[in-house]
């Protein structure tokens, strides 16, 4: 067997022992001989007006839970499984606390949310797939089952939801875990193979060095105890301000239109950079084959000297098996997938899911998803109108079969098919 194909054949084993992984944590999550999920001891429950609200730990790992008033007396009581987005520190909650902009219009459309802190921070895929799925099962025991029974539970339309890294995870629930969702729909999710978005983000990171060596920290490896300051970022800016070619260089590499997009950009990167090789036991990125291109729109020859100068890089083959595990997509979307992004996202860049759809074209998925926009710069940056709106195309679609049209989101649909209409929800 040549090189390339023992290369490709790890590939295809990494990809697919990530949706056995996967599968394996969700059915230990809810397998028939084990016990019921239960909180740990005091779970604060908050009653009041507009619902239900229950903040608390299952095995340590912090969630919260949000029912409306009006839940329990309607008949099509319906559920929403929520993934958060990437987060640099732990993840906490508070009973008192307000809904974000993405979960407070689900929540008054009538539906039931649950959504947990993930037992890490970081990119966390593999923690929260099976502790999201826990919580599920805790909430269906303590909550979803009336005087009806078991019954009712399986008939709880429920809708899995995501933002930023959510969308991620979004996408893997209804790949590999599709059965117990009606549908799905991700905000400026980072979707598709995230090895391919992370090496972009790597091989970016190296470009930066190669024009203002010794600003940022070492690629590799990079310190474990990194951490994102208003004041580096500040000294990326001052510095891109400096050299106005390198700045202009690095705005058309990356696609970027500020030098504070850039800079905000790159010291991220290097958090996540560092977070994904502490993860990973070892470097999993691989700039060696990566090919510069755009930073100038008339001219190769900025182009030339980058990638005669930069500096390249070798994974460490374990670590990026870890990276393609975590998460590389199927294409094989088993429930209707409905996503909304900006056009212009300096973090995730609007046309992340073109690739992805590419792959569930190939599985023969392509009518499970949907890609919607509205004009807006900025990364997640709608407003809750924008995300209602949005979660009704996809309620519409579940209940009529018909498509929502792809493209630039439209004006409110009617709610007649939703939740809302037959409960007391705003």
């Amino acid at each position: 067997m040549t090189l390339a194909l023992r290369s490709r054949s790890r590939v295809a084993a990494a990809i697919a022992s990530a949706a056995v992984a996967l599968l394996c944590a969700v059915s230990s999550a809810r397998g028939a001989n084990k016990p019921v999920p239960k909180a740990d001891p005091d779970p604060i429950i908050v009653n009041s007006p507009t619902g239900t609200v229950e903040v608390g730990t299952i095995a340590g790992v912090p969630y919260r839970i949000d029912i409306p008033a009006a839940w329990f007396d309607n008949p099509r009581r319906a559920l929403v499984v929520y993934f958060h987005g990437y987060s640099e520190g732990p993840y906490t909650y508070h009973a008192d606390g307000p809904l974000n902009e993405q979960t407070q219009p689900i929540f008054d459309r009538g539906y039931a949310i649950v959504q947990s802190g993930y037992s890490t921070a970081g990119w966390a895929l593999a923690e929260a797939y099976p502790e999201t799925e826990q919580l599920r099962q805790y909430f269906l025991h303590k909550y979803g089952q009336p005087a009806e029974g078991k019954k009712a539970v399986k008939q709880m339309e429920t809708i899995v939801a995501g933002g930023s890294m959510g969308g991620a995870l979004v996408v893997a629930e209804l790949e590999l875990n599709p059965r117990p969702f009606a549908g799905g729909v991700e905000f400026c999710g980072s979707v598709g193979p995230t090895d391919i978005a992370f090496q972009r983000r790597f091989a970016w990171r190296a470009a930066f060095d190669f024009y203002f060596p010794g600003m940022m920290p070492p690629l590799v490896p990079s310190p474990p105890d990194f951490q994102e300051s208003r004041a580096l970022r500040t000294r990326v800016m001052d510095a891109l301000k400096a050299k106005p070619d390198a700045a202009a260089a690095l705005h058309g590499l990356m696609d970027l239109h500020t030098d504070r997009d850039v800079a905000d950009d790159i010291v991220y990167f290097t958090y996540v950079i560092s977070d994904m090789q502490h993860r990973a036991g070892g470097n999993p990125f691989d700039n060696r084959d990566f090919l510069y291109t755009n930073t100038n729109p008339t001219s190769t020859a900025t182009d030339n000297a980058l990638n005669d100068g930069v500096r390249r890089y070798a994974a460490d083959p374990k670590a990026r098996e870890y990276l393609l595990r975590h998460y590389t997509p199927t294409g094989r979307l088993g429930r209707p997938m409905l996503a909304l992004h900006t056009t212009y996202d300096p973090r995730i860049p609007g046309n992340t899911l073109t690739l992805y759809a590419e792959q569930v074209a190939i599985s023969g998925f392509s009518q499970n998803l949907i890609q919607q926009y509205v004009h807006r710069d900025g990364h997640c940056a709608f407003s809750p109108e924008e995300t209602g709106r949005t979660f009704d195309e996809l309620v519409q679609w579940i209940h009529t079969g018909k498509r929502p049209a792809s493209g630039l989101l439209p004006a409110a649909v009617p709610r007649t098919g939703s939740l809302a209409a037959n409960s007391h929800a705003p």
